[in-house]
């Protein structure tokens, strides 16, 4: 008699997704009917140093501060769909630790000794999986940290989850056939951004302190503006990107980033110093040997700045909100002694396009393969962005660095002919971050603000500036769309539904100016604040 040979069906998609979404239900579950508290003392502290500080003090311990976040990140997860992979259990496990350890020691172990952090679901974690979004991506755990992990882990940080991202992460909103569709945490029926968005609606909603992202167009301070944070990119050789997967991995024409989110300015300042400090181009060797240059960081805040502001980019126009909130802020930086140069947005079109065709130099083959695997549907936008164009050949890709490199050229000397009424270089830009707040889901369609810094590499961040309000930001009924595109964008704008939503704007530096960009920030929130408006 032979043998009976019993084959194993292959599981469909349908059933991948099935078997993922039940084991994070599972992992959530045994924390849902705990007792959150609302406000909580410990999650409403937006300063990473100061939560250090009760740490540090004996005043609060590790176990405590987790367990808060865990309860207002499932809060944040019932409301907006944000999370992904769950490390509840291991967090608390390191929670625990870190507290033997200064019971021991009495001492800290780091600068962020306990602080709760979480991550885009790209950044790899031993045991966990970076699914970048892809069906196939699920069942296939990391064999290690990334190194911006284990450096953080080094200072003190606890991973508490990760979170939701688009299919491939190549659009600014967050949705996925494996994870679903992630919602703002005002409105279910808009989209938090992306493609970071599961960061920015869980930041947003405290459930977490500090958040890290990618941004290859735009992908961190697009939701760091829709959700009222702060978020920086830095260029792409700052910060380590060892051990974070993206797709189109190995291209090298228009590097991604990794950069943090946070809700205070002061946190994103000590997140970034942190990280540079720990000299992460000992183990990453795209990443450039500068160090955190505090006197840069310190000077730029002593003098009155020059600022470039770039009010439209002339392809899509802003929402009035932007262009009022805009305009108030350099009202109050001229009033407070700055210099200010109107910023025109040549070359700003061409870059764009140049940096469109790098996005589907392969004909969108990784990322057909990458969906293949999983036997998916692609997401409307990803289908589009895949069916763009055929592969170029690669003397034709080098024809485009060449492009490329020539419209860097070109933009350095613009900055550098740029001066001021008393003859001084600009120091940074000030513009928005996106033509539109938070607006109904897939109707992104313009990130030109953001994705012309990625094809340059200069250093950029995001900030909350200020707020809609239906009776300062009535429609423009006057103006006239200068496209298709423009037009659509004027017809998302409703002031009564948007109003009281966050308006963002950007500020930009040159490549490795990241202290300088931050410092500008200080100044610039120092303005607002000092004029009442709470950042």
């Amino acid at each position: 008699m032979g043998d009976i040979t019993t084959s194993i069906p292959t599981p469909t998609w349908e059933s991948t997704v099935e078997r993922k979404r039940a084991i994070r239900t599972a992992a959530i579950e045994p924390y849902l009917e705990r007792d959150i508290i609302f406000p909580d003392p410990l999650t409403d502290i937006d300063d990473v140093e100061e939560l250090a500080g009760l740490i540090a003090r004996g005043e609060r311990s590790v176990e405590q501060v987790i367990l808060s976040y865990i309860s207002k990140a499932v809060a944040a997860h019932e409301a907006t769909n944000c999370l992904t992979e769950i490390n509840f259990k291991s967090a608390l496990e390191r929670a625990r630790s870190l507290d033997e350890y200064f019971k021991t020691n009495g001492k800290t172990i780091g600068p962020l000794h306990g602080i709760p952090i979480t991550l885009k679901d790209q950044f790899n974690v031993k045991g966990l999986d970076s699914t970048i979004g892809y069906v196939g991506g699920a069942f296939k755990p990391a064999q290690d940290d990334a190194l911006v992990v284990k450096i953080l882990q080094d200072l003190g940080a606890v991973v508490v989850a990760k979170t939701n991202l688009p299919q491939s992460i190549m659009w600014c909103e967050t949705d996925n056939p494996l994870f679903g569709l992630t919602t703002h945490p005002r409105n279910p029926l808009f989209t938090p951004g992306g493609s970071t968005g599961g960061e920015g609606a869980l930041l947003s909603l405290h459930g977490s302190l500090v958040g890290w992202g990618t941004d290859i167009g735009g992908s961190i301070r697009i939701p760091s503006s829709i959700n009222g944070l702060y978020g920086l990119k830095p260029c792409s050789a700052r910060l380590p990107y060892q051990g974070v997967p993206v797709s189109t991995d190995g291209q090298e024409h228009v590097p991604s980033s990794i950069g943090p989110m946070t809700r205070s300015l002061s946190s994103l300042i000590h997140i970034t110093r942190s990280v540079i400090s720990s000299s992460p181009w000992l183990h990453d060797p795209r990443v450039v040997p500068i160090p955190w240059r505090e006197d840069v960081y310190t000077e730029i805040q002593s003098r009155p700045l020059v600022i470039g502001v770039l009010y439209d980019d002339n392809v899509v126009h802003p929402h009035p909100p932007i262009t009022r909130v805009l305009k108030e802020t350099v009202a109050k930086l001229e009033a407070a002694g700055h210099e200010i140069v109107e910023w025109e947005p040549s070359m700003h079109k061409e870059c764009i396009a140049i940096m469109d065709q790098f996005y589907t130099a392969d004909g969108g083959e990784d990322i057909r393969n990458s969906i293949a695997a999983g036997g998916e549907p692609y997401i409307p936008h990803v289908e589009a962005l895949v069916n763009r164009g055929a592969p170029i050949s690669v003397y034709a890709y080098w024809q485009l660095n060449r492009q490329k490199l020539a419209a860097q050229k070109a933009y350095l000397e613009k900055w550098n002919s740029v001066k001021s009424k008393s003859g001084k270089m600009v120091d940074i830009l000030l513009m928005p971050v996106m033509p539109h707040v938070a607006v109904p889901h897939r109707t992104t369609r313009w990130v030109g603000y953001t994705k012309i810094w990625n094809v340059l590499d200069y250093a950029a961040m995001s900030f909350p500036a200020g707020v809609v309000s239906s009776s300062k930001d009535p429609v423009e009924a006057s103006y006239n769309p200068q496209s298709d595109l423009d037009a659509f964008n004027t017809s998302l704008y409703d002031p009564s539904t948007m109003d009281g939503y966050s308006v963002g704007l950007q500020i930009v530096g040159r490549r490795f100016e990241e202290e300088k960009v931050l410092g500008a920030a200080k100044v610039v929130e120092g303005v607002l604040k000092k004029d009442g408006k709470n950042l």
